[in-house]
């Protein structure tokens, strides 16, 4: 068999096996662009199960092109999640590149399986798309009026369905919109807090921000210094002593999409110092606002917030509707 009779007995599996390996070039240069979902959507729904049936199905007569439509669909949405679920026991684990060669490859072995089977079979079935055909495999000419009606309806509904799907795997919603807010040690983990101080003994923290919301954001942070107790038998908080603490900023920062191939990174981190005077068991919140910050009431004339308004924030910061994070700090004369 010459190369041109070759071409055009495989074209379908060589086909397959083009468009495979041209989806992994643009998901490398445009991730983006809408060739790579369209060929993203065959490449995960048709082509794992079409190349498998071809393999294990070469002759003409062994499957009618309806049950190999049918079957391509229905093998690949079996074949693609073993693949993932075999990955997972991998080192390499369920991600975008073990995922998109491990079916790269699982495509173009069975497409070269396919083609090796087609080449020795004494019928093969090569799929030319004729009118001609499509009348035949529809039995059209020999059915009713009703049947030729109901024939359309199907057809339109599974375009409708494939063109709806299509539809919303390239425009997905946004996913969740949310704001990373975190504190680190001095040396940038998330272990060796101040937690034991003695009075007027500097301690340091990094507070970090990344935001997830889809959209530019300004932060303000306020950091409070709180004495409290809880009441078990009640379930209340009692706040004694509520100061502000230096050292409150604002922060304007873009939308960072969130990555789970790469390595974390974070967006803005900066380090916070503090010092506490008094002795006793203390707690430092770090409350985060959005766009704007509640107004305070007038500053006390000793500065403790404790009988104002202001204690409403560690109450809600507590209840969890104001973001916010907590470091519980021992003073020591």
């Amino acid at each position: 068999m010459n190369p041109h009779q070759r071409l055009k007995t495989h074209w379908d599996l060589i086909t397959i096996t083009a468009l495979s390996l041209i989806l992994d070039i643009l998901i490398v240069y445009a991730p983006d662009s809408l060739l790579r979902k369209i060929l993203g959507l065959a490449f995960i729904l048709f082509f794992p199960g079409y190349t498998f049936i071809t393999a294990l199905f070469p002759n003409r007569k062994e499957l009618d092109n309806l049950e190999r439509l049918a079957l391509s669909f229905g093998l690949s949405i079996a074949i693609v999640p073993l693949i993932g679920l075999g990955l997972n026991y991998t080192p390499w684990g369920i991600r975008l590149t073990p995922i998109l060669v491990s079916l790269t490859l699982f495509n173009i072995t069975l497409a070269a399986a396919a083609i090796y089977r087609r080449e020795k079979a004494f019928d093969p079935w090569v799929p030319w798309i004729t009118l001609e055909r499509i009348k035949k495999e529809l039995e059209w000419d020999e059915s009713s009026r009703l049947d030729k009606a109901l024939t359309i309806i199907l057809i339109v509904a599974i375009l409708t369905s494939i063109g709806t799907l299509a539809y919303v795997i390239t425009h997905p919603k946004p996913g969740e919109a949310f704001t990373e807010f975190y504190i680190l040690g001095p040396e940038g983990k998330a272990a060796d807090y101040p937690t034991e101080l003695k009075a007027g003994q500097d301690g340091t923290v990094i507070i970090g921000i990344v935001n997830h919301e889809h959209r530019n954001v300004t932060y303000y942070v306020q950091i409070w210094l709180v004495n409290l107790t809880w009441d078990n038998t009640t379930n209340t908080t009692t706040i004694h002593k509520m100061y502000p603490m230096p050292g409150w900023f604002n922060v304007t920062l873009p939308n960072v999409p969130v990555n789970i191939e790469g390595n974390w990174t974070p967006q803005f981190e900066t380090n916070y110092t503090f010092s506490i005077e008094e002795p006793g068991k203390w707690q430092v919140w770090f409350l985060l606002f959005k766009d704007t910050q509640p107004e305070l009431p007038p500053a006390p004339s000793d500065g403790n917030y404790a009988e104002t308004d202001a204690k409403n924030l560690i109450l809600e910061a507590i209840n969890g509707t104001v973001q916010s994070l907590k470091l519980n700090v021992n003073v020591r004369p």
